[in-house]
């Protein structure tokens, strides 16, 4: 065999062995208890930074106003009094006159990611020591507030956050959908099982006031793009656990054209290589559906590449079905499971592009990412970027 033959054998063997521990840690994650103590119910604040109007947007935000749950409170925070997302939200504060809600309007920005903004402003109104933000897209059931706050019993949680299954719409965002349910949550379970989280994902965060407090308040992620991700990260660096609840929340994926999307998952490439560099890098040795190709090529279909191929691909659909479809009850893993290596293939030249650059463009503004992941403004993306300010993406 030819070194590059070697080469690509490590890398398929290396992908098996993530592929199988992810199936570990699937099934470790779902066997592990998650009791429910009835009499524990701390009065919670939900933040819900809105910026436009999202697919199914009424259904998303009212699921939060139907809570089985004894006290809480829900603030809605807009920058913008033209906002079209002010007529939801007041549409929703007549229809629950019984649930504590609040709007709150204010242009103050503290930093280049306007979504923090949206939050610092809204937690000025916060009655409760613990907070909830959970993205505008983002759809519950109502026992969600009593099952993620649930693992706050322990003193040394100081951030709770959940998994997500995604509702396409359209084929773009199946493909987008099937990549998270299969791949990106199962890179999550791995990091659960072998450390234990130290991040956080938009779609649920449960902090202590005390411990966003303690990290210097939103202030301190305020020119971060992941901004979720450093409400985990630093909890996690003062001390706290940062723990997975057994709630998996449904995300809302807006339609999108298949360039809005790859646009998107590039965005996210770029700041995951500058805020965990390694850990972007060490992405290689999880590509299997590709190396194994490459290997079955290179080889010109020997047995050794025939072999390759058939036990990476094999392994790979297995751990996208027990995570996509056992853990998530993801209804696009269970319908396309089959799509799996098509969309790796995409998200390998994602990943490969993810290198090449650090600007971005998002919500109208070209924008330089720095190292760890700090957003710096170079200029503004055009009038057309302008006019699509509201736009969900």
């Amino acid at each position: 065999m030819r070194i590059i033959d070697v080469l690509l054998l490590i890398l398929c063997v290396s992908s098996v062995l993530f592929y199988c521990y992810g199936i570990y840690a699937a099934i470790a994650f779902l066997n592990h208890p998650h009791p429910i103590t009835p009499e524990f119910y701390p009065p919670v604040t939900i933040l819900k930074p809105i910026c436009g109007v999202d697919s199914d947007a009424y259904e998303n935000l009212t699921s939060f106003c139907q809570q089985d749950y004894l006290e809480y409170q829900i603030i809605f925070a807009v920058r913008d009094r033209q906002d079209p997302g002010i007529e939801v939200i007041e549409k929703i504060i007549q229809q629950f006159p019984d649930t504590d809600i609040h709007l709150v309007v204010s242009d103050r920005i503290i930093g280049a990611n306007l979504k923090v903004s949206n939050l610092a402003n809204a937690v000025t109104v916060a009655k409760h020591e613990i907070l909830l933000i959970a993205d505008s897209d983002i759809r519950v059931g109502k026992d969600y507030l009593q099952r993620v706050i649930q693992p706050l019993k322990d003193e040394s949680i100081g951030v709770v956050t959940c998994l997500y299954r995604s509702l396409a719409q359209g084929w773009v965002t199946t493909l987008e959908a099937l990549g998270t349910a299969t791949d990106f949550h199962a890179g999550v379970l791995v990091s659960n099982g072998l450390e234990g989280i130290k991040f956080a994902f938009g779609s649920t965060i449960v902090i202590r006031k005390q411990v966003l407090e303690l990290i210097g308040g939103f202030g301190a992620i305020a020119d971060y793009l992941a901004d979720d991700f450093q409400l985990g990260y630093l909890p996690a660096q003062a001390g706290y656990k940062v723990v997975l609840s057994d709630y998996v929340v449904e995300h809302v994926l807006a339609t999108s054209t298949l360039v809005d999307a790859i646009q998107r998952q590039i965005r996210w490439a770029r700041c995951i290589r500058v805020s965990r560099p390694w850990s972007y890098l060490g992405l290689l040795f999880t590509h299997g559906t590709v190396t194994s190709l490459l290997l079955f090529i290179t080889t010109r279909g020997s047995i050794v590449g025939w072999t390759g191929l058939m036990v990476t691909w094999m392994m790979r659909l297995v751990m996208g079905w027990v995570v996509g479809v056992k853990v998530l009850n993801d209804s696009v893993a269970k319908k396309f499971l089959w799509i799996i290596p098509w969309r790796d293939l995409i998200h390998f030249a994602i990943w490969c592009y993810g290198f090449v650059d650090s600007t971005i463009e998002w919500r109208g503004q070209r924008l330089k990412l720095l190292k760890g992941g700090k957003l710096v403004a170079i200029e503004e993306a055009g009038a057309e970027g302008q006019g699509n300010k509201y736009r969900r993406d």
